[in-house]
């Protein structure tokens, strides 16, 4: 429909990526607001059974041998035609590493600007004013389009919450493109994420947090045996991973992921903003800390001041209880 918000659904290996339902949430709750239909569109080849999987109204599924694997000359070209045809209001995308490589090239294609990594958004006189945050998380900075639609905009990760999607069956679209082998210039080497040692974070249900108060790296193991328990992933502050203790890819925050999990544990993490930034999103953050006016507490929905080489210990013993 034209002047509709179009939301980009990213997918992987026939998996829809969690964010992108993240961003259909928050198209959702814009359209709400603004009175205009929500659609979304996925690119790949052979995409029309998972576009069935995308809780919006209509969903286009943009298909084409060329768009697997993924390339930024093949998305931005094909996105460009699919925006052409439908011509959107306003296009939303996750701001995931993908669209970090194609958006900019996408949105310059069709001489438009990109709002990147947006936290929200209000309505002022019905103008749609965007919320993103500057200076590792220290400003907000409200953004308000001008010029001629289409709209361009990224959803930070955690912003809005999955599982607030309303229920919706969709009718499916296919949407065909011209695309070229000549036009796609570079070929994707082996993913990053299947490289030895790394994670993604972003996709974690439940995450254990270590920071400072840990001490030693030998103590690692006691938070090893919390994941463990929890079935959790293990992540760190940025101290924890400058010494070498968990690689990079393990760090949360503004120099490292941003990731929004169904429950955070932060382990002796203080809370500077530039570890909150990347975790004050999560559903239920519960924080251990024996300072009692550390700034991870202002955050935290349930918060434990005591030593966490007493309280750990104890709180594996109780879930192992509970599990039977």
């Amino acid at each position: 429909m034209p002047d509709a918000i179009l939301t980009v659904i990213e997918q992987q290996a026939g998996k829809l990526n969690r964010m992108s339902l993240e961003t259909l949430a928050a198209a959702q709750a814009m359209g709400r607001d603004l009175g205009r239909e929500v659609e979304a569109v996925i690119p790949g080849s052979g995409v029309s059974e998972l576009a069935g999987q995308v809780p919006a109204p209509k969903v286009y599924a943009l298909q084409h041998p060329l768009l697997e694997p993924y390339t930024p000359d093949g998305y931005s070209i094909a996105l460009r035609q699919a925006i052409e045809q439908l011509r959107p209001w306003l296009v939303l995308l996750p701001h995931t590493y993908q669209v970090r490589d194609f958006a900019s090239k996408l949105a310059a294609s069709l001489e438009r600007g990109f709002v990147p990594d947006c936290i929200g958004y209000k309505v002022e006189n019905g103008q749609l004013v965007l919320t993103r945050q500057l200076f590792q998380g220290k400003m907000n900075a409200d953004v308000a389009f001008v010029g001629q639609p289409p709209y361009f905009a990224s959803i930070q990760a955690g912003a809005y919450r999955a599982d607030q999607l309303a229920s919706v069956s969709p009718a499916v679209e296919r949407i065909d493109v011209r695309l070229e082998p000549a036009q796609v210039r570079s070929r994707p080497g082996e993913r990053f994420q299947e490289a030895k040692r790394t994670v993604d974070l972003s996709q974690a249900e439940v995450i254990v947090a270590v920071g400072r108060g840990i001490k030693e790296q030998e103590n690692l193991s006691l938070a090893q045996g919390l994941c463990e328990a929890l079935h959790a992933e293990m992540a760190a502050s940025r101290p924890i991973c400058d010494n070498g203790w968990l690689p990079m890819e393990r760090q949360i925050g503004s120099s490292g992921q941003t990731v929004s999990p169904k429950l955070y544990l932060a382990l002796g993490i203080s809370g500077a903003i530039q570890h909150v930034v990347g975790m004050k999103n999560s559903r239920v953050i519960v924080a251990i800390n024996k300072d009692q006016n550390a700034p991870i507490f202002e955050v935290a929905d349930y918060g434990i001041v005591g030593n966490l080489f007493d309280v750990v210990p104890l709180l594996v013993e109780e879930i192992k209880k509970a599990k039977g």
